[in-house]
């Protein structure tokens, strides 16, 4: 039952079921449905599919911002470890505003969590998180590249098939016009 669920969905993004046979379907609805219901359908279904799209493709932006933010602030921790000595650095108060500081030896320091958000952890402590957050964040855009990659063949899968449906419905209303 397992691989039945995953063919069925992947990670919450329903599967596009591609049309093999236009007429066996079509004769398979009901019978009020036209096909301008059913490209109505499918085209509901690929606007549902591209806005899942779109919500990944921020995700995956935000993603790709974050990454370096903790890469930078883990790679300063492991520093502040290494050389256990008073230092200068400049550090940024706001956008074009520096300073320049000088930071004593430390066993401790504070990490912004978000959402303004500060809290005290020792250098072991913030490598530790910053570590973990640093793999959660990779294995999160690892899995967005491979769900927007399933996501453009669903959105492939449905266009094929509004295409398919379209020209089986053009095909039938030229054959009842020449008759």
């Amino acid at each position: 039952m397992g691989a039945e669920k995953a063919n069925k969905e992947h990670r919450g993004i329903p599967k596009a079921v591609f049309l093999e046979d236009v007429d066996s379907f079509m004769s398979s609805t009901s019978p009020e449905k036209n096909a301008a219901a059913v490209l109505k359908d499918f085209d509901e279904q690929l606007q549902k599919y591209k806005y899942m799209e779109l919500n990944l493709l921020q995700r995956k932006k935000r993603l790709r911002a974050q990454v370096p933010d903790i890469e930078k602030t883990l790679e300063i921790v492991k520093h502040m470890l290494k050389k256990n000595e008073e230092f200068q650095t400049h550090f940024m108060l706001s956008d074009q505003v520096h300073a320049l500081a000088t930071v004593p030896p430390t066993e401790k320091v504070f990490l912004w969590l978000g959402a303004n958000v500060m809290l005290e952890y020792t250098i072991d402590e913030a490598i530790a998180l910053l570590t973990k957050n640093l793999n959660t964040a990779t294995v999160n855009a690892d899995q967005l590249e491979d769900d927007l990659g399933y996501l453009s063949n669903q959105i492939t899968t449905m266009e094929v098939n509004m295409a398919r449906v379209y020209n089986w419905d053009f095909k039938r209303r030229k054959a009842a016009a020449d008759k």
